[in-house]
């Protein structure tokens, strides 16, 4: 027997490790690479069965099941991407595909959309998916009372109507090129709808697992659906809130979960040399900030912003906050490797004397502001607000670090304060990225910037198909934020995960949000 057909047993559970071992060695493999190969066959076919339990350094108290309320990766992992669907996906190699949807297509002009629902699909319920529930679920977020973070993607939808039970029609004001990205978004999945208004109560949905628990701040547990329309492989699942890194580490360590994201860095190789846990990392489209809010004094003064982006040396806040898992931001929320993405010709690295010439044409010869931070913003977001104040006073600048409490950390400090850390998982377009929390008003505007010829170039290049032209456009956005917006990218940083040995996942994970697009409940198994 060849070893390619001893494998093919072995990834169907058809041959022990035992046997596997003994015959390739007999066909002249080391017991070493014999063991190795063993290893990677059986994890290579995914198989269902298992409880899989993951803890997560996000999620709080206030939480709902309301996907428009969403702020983080707990959320969007259990109440979309484990218990939901949209109708577009954006798949692992960055391209948008259909999900619920079996089929999307445009007229010639984008303006046009026309969504094919899967035939079969249903809720949790039992109830079978039509394009009703998907009118009420988008309109959800376009409602003048919705507080939605997804209500500024949809503002150019004019109408969104039924053609037969299936099929679903939308209409914009203006071309979008990217418009099946904006469907694909974790606020917009696709719920019940009940005399024209959806059902986020329940948490019923068409996902891999239908919820059995839901405990705000503490955890969500879920069953697998059978008539998924997709294939999933846990029997069950349970997402644990655990904020403290030091906690969820060793619960890792202990066995009590079998996956956790965010991983201490100062700790991780030692974690993985224990011999039960493996380090998952992907390089994405996730960075670390501090957003300022442009509308409060002092930074409302575009000097006074660029005195302080040019008063912070991000090399070193890398080198010893991400140890090297990440690269230094330039004021650019548009990750490379996403389209269009370009950077800036100014580059905002640590500069004492610009630093001072900015605070000097501020009318300014020294400055005191406060940066409010805490670990719930990001792991290390104490120790980068430091090093920040560390660098800052060298350019005449004292920052005075408020460390905030990490319970409630989104509800009381951001957008709350004008000063604090933060991140951004990025998202897979720039006219996402922008459209979320770069426009004038935007909900998650956490700046609070407003630049009319931004505003007008995104709604210009939204609809252009001139691809030459669009990125001209999108570069020039790019200058602008980076310029002039209160944003401060401090790094673009790598998702560092950690899991159990006994846990396998694809070959390719999902760069675009974290825990595989979030949808690591959906794709991962057990070996």
């Amino acid at each position: 027997m060849d070893l390619k057909s001893m494998k093919n047993l072995a990834a169907k559970g058809k041959m022990s490790r035992r046997d596997f071992v003994q015959l390739a060695i007999a066909a002249g493999v080391t017991a070493v690479a014999a063991e190795t190969m063993f290893v990677k066959a059986v994890r290579a076919e995914p198989k269902k069965g298992g409880r899989f339990r993951m803890a997560l350094g996000s999620g709080a108290t206030t939480d709902t099941l309301d996907p428009a309320t969403f702020p983080d990766t707990f959320n969007g992992s259990f109440g979309w991407g484990s218990l939901r669907s949209s109708l577009t996906e954006v798949a692992p190699d960055g391209k948008v595909i259909p999900d619920l949807a079996e089929s999307f297509e445009a007229s010639d002009d984008a303006k046009s959309w026309v969504f094919t629902l899967r035939n079969g699909s249903e809720f949790h319920n039992g109830k079978s998916v039509d394009a009703e529930d998907v009118i009420a679920s988008i309109n959800h977020h376009r409602s003048e009372d919705s507080k939605s973070a997804a209500k500024s993607l949809l503002t150019t939808v004019a109408d969104i109507k039924a053609d037969g039970k299936n099929k679903v029609v939308v209409t914009l004001t203006d071309g979008n090129a990217d418009f099946p990205y904006v469907v694909s978004d974790y606020h917009m999945p696709i719920m019940p709808a009940k005399d024209g208004k959806p059902d986020w109560q329940s948490g019923i949905g068409t996902g891999p697992y239908a919820m059995t628990r839901f405990e705000p701040g503490v955890r969500g547990e879920g069953k697998r659906f059978a008539n998924y329309h997709r294939e999933t492989y846990f029997d069950e699942i349970e997402i644990l809130t655990i904020i403290d890194v030091a906690a969820r580490s060793n619960a890792l360590s202990a066995g009590s979960v079998d996956f956790i994201d965010r991983v201490d860095l100062k700790t991780s190789g030692r974690m993985a040399s224990g011999g039960n846990v493996n380090l998952a990392e992907v390089s994405g489209f996730a960075h670390y900030v501090a957003p300022m809010n442009c509308t409060v004094a002092p930074f409302d003064n575009k000097d006074v912003r660029l005195a302080l982006k040019y008063a912070i040396d991000r090399e070193e806040i890398v080198k010893k906050v991400l140890l090297g898992h990440g690269t230094p931001g330039n004021d650019n929320p548009i990750a490379p490797g996403v389209p269009f993405s370009k950077d800036p010709a100014t580059k905002h690295v640590f500069d004492p004397e610009k630093a001072k010439f900015h605070l000097k044409k501020a009318g300014l010869s020294s400055l005191q502001v406060d940066l409010s931070a805490a670990d719930a913003a990001f792991a290390g977001a104490v120790d980068a607000a430091q090093l920040m104040k560390e660098s800052a006073s060298k350019c005449g600048i004292d920052i005075n670090v408020i460390r905030e409490a990490d319970d409630a950390y989104w509800d009381s400090v951001w957008m709350k304060k004008a000063w604090c850390m933060s991140y951004w998982s990025g998202r897979p377009t720039p006219d996402l990225m922008f459209t979320t929390a770069y426009a004038g008003g935007a909900a998650w505007n956490d700046t609070f910037w407003k630049n009319d010829r931004f505003d007008e170039l995104l709604a210009a290049a939204r609809s252009e198909l001139d691809q030459e032209k669009r990125a001209a456009m999108y570069a020039e956005m790019q200058e602008l934020v980076a310029d002039d917006g209160g944003v401060m990218v401090l790094m673009f940083y790598n998702y560092v995960n950690a899991h159990a040995k006994t846990v396998a996942h694809p070959d390719v994970i999902a760069p675009n949000w974290d825990i595989d697009g979030m949808k690591i409940t959906q794709r991962w198994w057990f070996a």
